[in-house]
């Protein structure tokens, strides 16, 4: 399919075969394939956001790559393309709350959290509801890890689990991407860490009716079932 795209000089449908690229080679560990991908996609040099398409396969290939592996520096450097509709700018400050959590940087979080706000405030004027309500779900989430970084674990439960309700009441568009990590799994990542594993088997459990084969919601329910005792789950 890329390869077709290019051929036609369709530059939209090239980075759209892309980006299933880059999340099919990370889905199968393969990650150097998907780190060639990222590197091909910085030497087609500046790309304007203002097509959907592009800005948004543009952007969230770096995000995935630098959240399903976890390297939060890379996450927390990332920039939003240039001319990106306020809903796709959305998903590099999600990255970069995320990346700057992680990294114990909760202010700088909290200011990409902002960001999420203001992109979900743009959304709303424009009478875009159904963007509004999905870039309210990624402020929820990054503000849940920004409390989780500053030890307001009730207060990141919480968020995150409004955000995986929210989540699932919101029927995607046929033609809409889903997203990059979902809430619920998030969710049950948190719980992990919380050391509270039962809770986190049953959250990724669910999360992987609706995005089932997720290499990371796997490895995670995986360790989840060990440490609550239930390996045969």
């Amino acid at each position: 399919a890329r390869r077709a795209a290019h051929d036609q000089s369709d530059i939209g449908e090239e980075l759209h075969a892309m980006d299933y690229l880059t999340y099919a080679y990370l889905q199968r560990g393969r990650d150097a394939e998907a780190e060639a991908v990222i590197k091909q996609l910085r030497a087609m040099g500046a790309l304007l956001g203002n097509d959907f398409k592009v800005g948004y396969a543009a952007t969230a290939m770096p995000v995935r790559l630098a959240i399903e592996r976890r390297r939060w520096t890379d996450a927390a450097a990332l920039e939003p393309l240039a001319g990106s509709a306020p809903h796709v700018a959305a998903i590099t400050y999600w990255a970069r709350a995320l990346g700057n959590s992680r990294l114990g940087h909760a202010a700088l979080a909290d200011a990409d959290a902002a960001r999420i706000d203001a992109c979900e405030a743009e959304s709303r004027s424009h009478g875009d509801d159904y963007w509004a309500r999905q870039t309210d779900v990624l402020s929820k989430e990054a503000r849940a890890w920004s409390a989780n970084a500053l030890g307001h674990t009730v207060d990141a439960v919480a968020l995150l689990r409004a955000a995986a309700e929210a989540e699932d009441a919101l029927e995607k568009l046929p033609v809409t991407p889903g997203p990059i990590v979902p809430a619920r799994e998030q969710l049950g990542e948190l719980l992990l860490e919380l050391h509270r594993p039962a809770e986190a088997l049953r959250e990724l459990t669910r999360a992987l009716q609706d995005a089932p084969g997720r290499r990371a919601g796997l490895e995670a329910s995986t360790r989840a079932a060990a440490e609550a005792g239930k390996p045969a789950a």
